[in-house]
């Protein structure tokens, strides 16, 4: 007979009082009175990771998120006890514990001041549904704190007063503020008193990050399932934080293909094989340049995916190379559902192998996407993984094929309330069964990677290009992404420029919007404004729904056409400046782009604003965002900055009106940069770079400036086939000096530089390099304000008339 129908435990759990500890190396255990252990690891000076475990034992320690290359090791490490807390100190942190309650605060090991400490820090409620735990974790939250991070919110760069959830969610025609988006990052940036830190919430299950919004002296975060999992990181300066986090979910494996960072052109779809050829060739007709043209899922036969529709594309392969030889690299969309076809190899073999997902009681797990009725592949389990990339061989190594594009895999799936899959489809997760819950927010990333690896498997020896809409943490190892299916509207082009800022500071930099909007239809001023914002994103492309109209650059009329290209033309002469922004990314986790806070967290101001942001680490950029506008106010900040357009110098650190009428933009240069420039291209490798044009800012003071140069393609660099020059400047009342470091043993082809003055106050007199002095008619000094030397020059010396 029943005689209690009430649950012995409800409501919220803590830790009790710590009795004792141990320690295995880098790695530190505390056990409380009620079996709880809270595992605290040293990964790097400025790195700790904390788990808690309720019942004293752990899960498997296995991770998608963290990468094997992460670094590791510290200089210093040592706990100290004492009678109502332990101390852990590395030399850029120490870490209090209270026995009381296993509470945790957090300080700078130099100044000692705190940086962030528990309010009643980890707490857990049993699940009675689904078994486990909902973890919680809350900290305090102080006056001026702000919040920074957690991918492509569509919202405000500073979270302060927001709360959000990560569920990679299918959201056509979103809006600001609408969560959840398609990708789940659940790290964010804190910032207080002119500090910064980052806390990393490794958990795969749907959670939850509340900013101080529901009380404002707390912030917390918690998930429906899993281990209470965190990294915390510290800076003290946020694109340290942001490098740390990079570091350890990982940077991307290879450099990208010069190619991929040109201009794409995309729309759902360009078919049959006339219309793609029409378009291309008014690329080339018009001197717009190009790189990419891309084949949404009309190119499949009835939506299968690595099938081809013969009717539209009767040769695929003549076709493939025919775009190629007009410089045009295809790229081919790939959907993970797999239509339920007994004449369709692909899911002949799929079912064969049992490689597709199941619900929890033996059935396929069965959804409608663009095909129809599908099953799909279970990108948790590896040999499903090796198995879908070797799909890829025809498309890629035998057609020629050059990117895939995935999508529709958070996974979506149309009809039904949750647009997704149910919660009791069962996943491998590498050797660690689970249920869908947590399995989630990975599918469309271990989509991704196994699209990847199968890329990277048959473009050898090129480099692979992947780009993808559902993502979790450490995806950037991959892919590049985009921001999903947004819309023509002023709003969409506010919050395309906050969601790039936003992916680039939660460590994935290659990140574009669909330029124009996807959904509906852009009027002419609108899409000129989205391409101005777009070429300094670090994936660019337009992308539309053809339901909606054209939107190709030549679709609004010649006045926005000619500036289309203007801009589109801009894009390619900062080739080699993003390249070598992504270097920088790809070895240091150095953020593309940075929001104004990033870029001077000391300055306040900086601290609310959204429109402007520094593009690599010399191009300030502020887009237009209303139409009609003759200009704009924005904020400069500290330092000179010349105006791109007429070399008037500015002083920052203040708001000003700046003037813009359609054709232009706000785009600035701090003083004392030196920004690479190539010739205008229609398309990467179109012409054999004679010599490469350094615009020179001059400065009273010194500047470091950086060119990386490599093949374009392929993997020499790994391999020290690289060159990677250092400029740096030194400008005096009547002198400027430019010194250039040069490492790797790559020789361009080009020999020489054009180096243009710009803003040099005085009349140059005399000119040295590397201590000799040199005839003006030698060096070509030309009545441009520029000249011409050999890129191999150590030092050039320019003096003006004393």
């Amino acid at each position: 007979m029943i005689t209690n129908t009430e649950l012995e435990i409800t409501g919220n759990q803590f830790p009790s009082k710590i009795v004792s500890y141990e320690k295995h190396i880098d790695t530190f255990n505390f056990f409380t009175e009620n079996g709880v252990t809270l595992k605290v690891t040293i990964l790097r000076d400025s790195v700790i990771r904390f788990r808690y475990s309720t019942t004293g034992i752990f899960e498997n320690d296995f991770s998608y998120a963290i990468t094997k290359y992460a670094n590791s090791g510290y200089d210093i490490l040592e706990i100290e006890e004492n009678d109502d807390q332990y101390e852990i100190t590395t030399e850029k942190l120490i870490c209090r514990i209270k026995k009381e309650n296993a509470r945790i605060s957090m300080f700078d090991a130099k100044d000692k001041t705190l940086i962030i400490d528990d309010e009643i820090g980890f707490h857990w409620e049993e699940s009675y549904e689904h078994g486990g735990n909902v973890v919680k974790m809350s900290k305090k939250s102080r006056k001026g704190e702000s919040y920074y991070g957690l991918g492509d919110k569509p919202t405000h760069l500073n979270l302060k007063g927001k709360r959000f959830q990560n569920w990679v969610t299918d959201s056509y025609a979103y809006g600001k503020d609408t969560d959840p988006l398609y990708k789940a990052i659940p790290f964010f940036t804190g910032l207080h008193g002119g500090k910064s830190y980052g806390i990393f919430f490794d958990n795969t299950f749907r959670s939850y990050f509340d900013f101080a919004h529901e009380r404002k002296d707390v912030m917390s975060f918690w998930a429906q399932g899993g281990e209470m999992n965190y990294y915390f990181m510290y800076g003290p300066e946020m694109d340290k934080v942001v490098a740390n986090y990079t570091d350890l979910t990982g940077k991307p494996h290879q450099m990208p293909p010069l190619w991929s960072l040109g201009f794409h052109q995309c729309k759902w779809s360009y078919y049959p094989e006339s219309n793609v050829k029409e378009v291309t060739s008014k690329f080339r007709e018009l001197q717009i340049p190009c790189d990419a043209i891309y084949l949404d899922i009309d190119y499949m036969e009835g939506f299968r995916c690595f099938t081809w529709n013969k009717e539209y594309f009767p040769d695929p392969k003549r076709m493939v190379k025919e775009l190629l030889d007009d410089g045009f690299k295809t790229v081919a969309i790939i959907d993970p559902g797999i239509k339920i076809d007994a004449d369709y190899n692909i899911f002949r073999e799929g079912l064969e192998k049992d490689y597709f997902c199941k619900r929890a009681d033996g059935p396929y797990m069965k959804g409608k996407v663009w095909p129809g009725q599908c099953y799909f592949p279970d990108f948790t389990n590896p040999e499903v993984r090796e198995w879908w990339s070797g799909l890829f061989k025809e498309l890629i190594e035998d057609i020629g094929v050059k990117g895939v594009w995935n999508d529709m895999n958070e996974p979506a799936v149309m009809e039904v309330p949750n647009k997704t899959f149910p919660n009791d489809v069962r996943h491998d997760y590498d050797g660690n069964p689970c249920s869908h819950r947590k399995a989630h927010n990975i599918y469309g990333m271990q989509m991704a990677r196994a699209t990847y690896q199968g890329l990277k498997k048959f473009a050898f020896p090129k480099r692979p290009f992947v780009i993808t809409r559902a993502a979790y943490s450490g995806t950037q190892r991959y892919t590049s992404s985009w921001t999903g299916d947004n819309v023509a509207s002023w709003e969409h082009l506010w919050i395309a420029n906050v969601q790039a800022q936003r992916m680039s500071m939660s460590g994935y930099s290659f990140a574009g919007s669909d330029i124009g909007g996807f959904a509906e239809q852009p009027e002419g001023e609108l899409f000129a404004r989205w391409i101005q914002l777009g070429i300094f994103h670090p994936f660019c492309r337009v992308h539309s729904s053809g339901d909606h109209g054209a939107q190709e650059p030549w679709a609004f009329g010649d006045e926005i056409t000619d500036i289309v290209r203007k801009f589109i033309e801009l894009r390619y002469q900062l080739l080699p400046y993003l390249y070598t922004a992504f270097w920088h990314y790809f070895n240091d986790g150095v953020p593309i782009l940075k929001s104004m806070v990033m870029y001077d967290q000391e300055d306040i101001q900086t601290h609310y604003r959204t429109d402007e942001f520094v593009f690599g680490d010399k191009i300030l950029v502020c887009p237009i965002l209303e139409p009609n506008s003759k200009g704009r106010r924005m904020y400069i900040p500290k330092g000179d900055w010349f105006n791109m357009w007429n070399d008037e110098v500015v002083e920052g650190g203040k708001e000003m009106w700046v003037s813009s009428d359609i054709e232009t933009m706000p785009i600035f240069i701090k003083s004392g940069s030196v920004i690479p420039k190539y010739p205008v291209q229609q398309y990467v490798g179109e012409k054999n770079i004679e010599e490469v044009t350094l615009d020179v800012y001059f400065k009273i003071g010194t500047e470091k400036s950086f060119l990386f140069d490599d093949a374009h393609d392929g993997y020499d660099y790994t391999k020290g086939k690289y060159s990677y020059r250092t400029f740096k400047l030194l400008g005096k009342e009547k002198q400027l000096i430019i010194q250039q470091h040069k490492s790797g043993r790559y020789d361009a082809d080009y020999k020489t530089f054009k180096i243009n003055f710009h803003g040099v106050p005085f009349e140059i007199d005399k000119i040295q390099i590397d201590n000799e002095e040199i005839d003006f008619k030698k060096m070509q000094v030309n009545g441009d304000n520029t000249l011409t030397i050999h890129k191999d020059f150590n030092e050039l010396h320019i003096k003006g008339v004393m």
